[in-house]
């Protein structure tokens, strides 16, 4: 079969990307290795899963149609509802006929003399194509296999990421939850309310705020409704394209403890990661960190009621913000549980997954069934599993051995026609994904209808402006509290990964204003032949 474009990837990414390509006039094909479009909203079905952003947010704006006929019944929605959307998506623009389910791309390698990519799938088909379009996700590969004896455990068990689809009851079961990343803070509160007894392995704690969810407020709905073009822009015009985290304009440390105290209550009653944005000097200034570090302990410990189970719970090795806020409901309250425990394994380490439970340094821990909620293989893992060769036949891994390097996180050098979708060195996971995926897409949309009119054949990333852009990527890292972690932006949380942080930090409105300068000066960085 011989396409225009391949994309690999259903989720919010490819779906539009689809839907683009498709009005440009252009053949294209969506490859899925999922039962279902969906991406991450169709693989991350475990109990509590939901967005992390405000549903009115967190979701398409290219159509005012499609903006203006979606009612969200949640103010953050659950994976359910993202799922019935996406597939509405799907049935609205009529991409179905375009996406081949239930298959994995294996390879794609490109074809110098032809200047094309020769595509191949995990059950043997090959696929030519002028384009590949990279739209598999930045949290998509999760990781497994990490503690020794997994495959000897007798119960059931479970990645949060690899959810059974008709749910699992946890009735009367003992359960291990092993990991407090976002996905354990949703899953724990829920799975806590069904089973006999949790017990929480916890590694790292994490900070997390409430969302304070609900039905969406019927005042946000009428001003969304009617203010709805001016809300995209006012998001798109903060650091993280988020209205919520719109950045006060005055430094922590220059309000009065009172003052600060009262703003970052505000904050915390608004919910969300509305917290970070209380003061404009929060993720540059370690001392203006803190401010907000001890606003979070001194949270907890009220919340928490057993003292030293509140001390364990407190983050106290990085800055608040370094790793993602988690956003959650009634996470620390769930501790107050008589049927729910907490073991610190940086104090007594897991050794082993047994026949009957958990092995740690202190003793055994006899349980039911087993949650895995120990994250993913971050921005770069899904692009590692797919054998990638450019020009030369040089594999991406090789030339990312030492750290992801790209121009814009768009493209990188030495491997022509490939794009990447929200890929390393763009914002990405640093801001709403809904919005990084829309400013690529279109980006890269219109750089193939660009090189189609004047029909050019193949356009990649220069070594120059490639080195140049993963400088600055970074230097701007280095100037704020974010490298303090050791957090899956750096790969810190898979074994032998390069330590490298890898969205660029900059804001979202710097990037995007650089993005349409380059494509304006047709594509200054980029050599088009």
């Amino acid at each position: 079969m011989e396409l225009d474009v391949v994309i690999v990837g259903a989720g919010f990414s490819g779906l539009y990307m689809l839907h683009r390509l498709k009005k440009l006039g252009v053949s294209a094909r969506v490859y899925e290795a999922g039962p279902s479009v969906g991406g991450t909203w169709f693989w991350n079905r475990y109990p509590g899963a939901r967005v992390d952003i405000e549903s009115q947010e967190y979701s398409y704006s290219f159509s005012p149609e499609l903006d203006a006929e979606w009612v969200w019944s949640e103010r953050y929605a659950t994976q359910p509802e993202l799922l019935r959307y996406l597939n509405h998506v799907a049935d609205r623009f009529e991409l179905r006929d375009e996406i081949q389910l239930g298959t994995r791309i294996a390879a794609a390698h490109w074809d110098e003399d032809a200047r094309r990519w020769t595509v191949t799938t995990d059950g043997g088909e090959t696929v030519s194509a002028r384009w590949c379009v990279m739209a598999t996700g930045c949290l998509s590969v999760p990781k497994g296999d990490e503690f020794p004896g997994e495959r000897e455990f007798k119960g059931p068990s479970w990645h949060t990421s690899r959810w059974p689809e008709a749910g699992v009851d946890f009735t009367g079961m003992t359960v291990a939850v092993i990991g407090t990343g976002s996905s354990a803070i949703q899953s724990i509160p829920v799975i806590a309310s069904q089973a006999r007894h949790v017990t929480v392995f916890q590694r790292t704690p994490n900070f997390s705020v409430p969302a304070h969810n609900g039905p969406v407020p019927a005042d946000v709905a009428a001003d969304w409704a009617a203010n709805r073009a001016a809300r995209r822009a006012e998001a798109r015009e903060t650091g993280f394209a988020i209205r919520g985290v719109a950045m006060g304009d005055t430094p922590a440390l220059e309000a009065t403890p009172e003052a600060r105290k009262a703003a970052f209550e505000a904050r915390w009653a608004y919910g969300g990661f509305a917290l970070l944005g209380a003061y404009n000097d929060l993720i540059v200034d370690m001392a203006a960190n803190r401010t907000a570090v001890d606003f979070m302990a001194d949270k907890i410990r009220g919340i928490v009621n057993d003292p030293a189970t509140a001390e364990k719970l407190i983050p106290r090795t990085y800055p608040i913000g370094a790793k993602r806020l988690c956003v959650d409901t009634g996470y620390y309250a769930t501790f107050n549980r008589p049927n729910v425990s907490l073991v610190d394994i940086a104090e007594e380490p897991i050794e082993a997954i047994t026949t009957a439970g958990v092995k740690t340094a202190a003793g055994e821990y006899a349980v039911d069934a087993i949650v895995y909620a120990i994250g993913f293989d971050a921005m770069t893992g899904a692009l590692a599993k797919i054998d990638i060769r450019g020009r030369g036949g040089q594999r991406l891994s090789d030339a990312w051995a030492a750290g992801p390097r790209t121009y814009l996180g768009l493209m990188t050098a030495g491997f022509p026609n490939l794009f990447l979708v929200t890929g390393p060195g763009s914002p990405s996971v640093l801001c709403n994904m809904a919005v990084a995926i829309e400013q690529h897409v279109e980006w890269i949309s219109d750089c193939i209808a660009w090189m189609g009119d004047r029909q050019m054949g193949a356009i990649e990333a220069s070594e120059p402006a490639q080195d140049e852009w993963v400088e600055h990527v970074n230097e701007v890292a280095n100037g704020t509290i974010y490298p303090q972690a050791n957090s899956w932006y750096m790969g810190a949380n898979v074994p032998g990964k390069p330590r490298v942080f890898m969205p660029y930090i900059g804001g979202f409105p710097v990037y995007r204003d650089k993005c349409n300068e380059v494509a304006a000066s047709g594509y200054a960085g980029f050599h088009v032949a």
